[in-house]
């Protein structure tokens, strides 16, 4: 793995505390973590040897970035201070380390160690490299564990009105499959462009749906039933029938959120007799109770949505009744074993 090189910067003759040349004052590098730096002659330190003795790049400038192994081999030396001993600490050679070392300051164009008898100490341009070459490999292992958690958490689109239960399934068929998921707040349609764009690994969708492209698993198919108010007339039926619904508007949600559900569902109704006038309102807890309060006005939802809400009821259709079926889609070119396994656990 390799990171762009390190950028000299120098004072001047004139410019340096004190008027001290940049040689006399030390090296002062700092990490550039961006691509695209082009490179910037420096000149070599005294006590450097020939870069390319040691299989550098010429000693006017640097030709190639650093590698991160050797900012790691630059950091174990530092805080070894002895060749052997850091070489036992990495799993190396003591001669590879030496040379690495060197080229790395052949290509930074200073002297990072003085070699002494008793082992290694850090020059002042090797002290002054420490604390960005350790900020250095810590930002790449943050890179890493970021990388490794996104390989490892999907994002998932969840539709308004979605039984509660079924967020808790999908968290729990997922982590059964070794990965983690983050949800998504959408409706259908809006999770099929996402899916269609790549930037949703999967969702749960109301069906029917327009799914072309998608690998599509019904992961719950669930008869609707009425809601209503706990106080409201139709709470005291065992069952309720298209007639009954006769004045009464329906709680519904705006139809561009989920097209084919939304005309799936009316048309069972206008098939049962009953067209009703449509109040439109958001699929929240809060504000459903609310509207259902408020006149005669019911909802159709599965049993689940409201179950333990006392002020509100639920009571079945007594035939007719439209079903809710919900599924998850991902994209159909998507191999991963993943989906087809949150799937299974999902429709067991």
């Amino acid at each position: 793995m390799q990171i762009p090189l390190l950028r000299a910067h120098r004072e001047t003759d004139t410019g340096g505390a004190g008027g001290q040349s940049w040689m006399s004052a030390g090296f002062r590098p700092s990490i550039v973590l961006k691509a695209g730096i082009p490179p910037r002659s420096c000149p070599v330190g005294a006590g450097v040897a020939n870069p390319r003795d040691a299989g550098g790049p010429a000693m006017g400038g640097y030709d190639h970035p650093m590698e991160l192994r050797q900012v790691r081999y630059f950091c174990a030396v530092a805080e070894e201070g002895h060749l052997g001993r850091a070489a036992e600490r990495l799993g190396v050679r003591s001669p590879s380390l030496s040379q690495q070392i060197r080229v790395l300051e052949g290509r930074l164009g200073a002297q990072l160690f003085e070699r002494t008898p008793a082992g290694m100490v850090l020059s002042r341009a090797g002290r002054a490299l420490l604390p960005e070459a350790r900020a250095t490999l810590a930002a790449a292992d943050r890179a890493a564990r970021v990388v490794e958690d996104a390989g490892k958490r999907l994002e998932v689109g969840i539709p308004p009105g979605l039984p509660p239960g079924v967020p808790p399934r999908v968290q729990d068929a997922a982590r059964a499959a070794g990965t983690r998921v983050s949800f998504v707040d959408a409706g259908t349609a809006h999770q099929l462009s996402l899916l269609a764009r790549r930037e949703l690994d999967a969702g749960v969708v109301n069906l029917p749906a327009d799914t072309t492209g998608m690998a599509v698993s019904v992961v719950q198919d669930v008869p609707l039933g009425v809601v209503m108010s706990a106080a409201a007339s139709l709470a005291d039926r065992a069952a309720v029938s298209w007639d009954d619904l006769a004045g009464h508007e329906l709680l519904w949600f705006r139809r561009d959120r989920a097209p084919g559900y939304h005309d799936a569902v009316l048309n069972a109704c206008h098939a049962g007799g009953w067209r009703p006038r449509l109040r439109v309102s958001a699929a929240r807890r809060a504000v459903t109770r609310a509207e259902l309060a408020g006149g005669p006005v019911v909802a159709l939802q599965p049993e689940s949505v409201h179950s333990g809400d006392a002020s509100l009821a639920w009571r079945p259709l007594a035939n007719g009744a439209p079903r809710m079926r919900v599924a998850l889609a991902w994209r159909g070119d998507e191999r991963h074993p993943v989906f087809s396994a949150i799937a299974r656990d999902l429709a067991s």
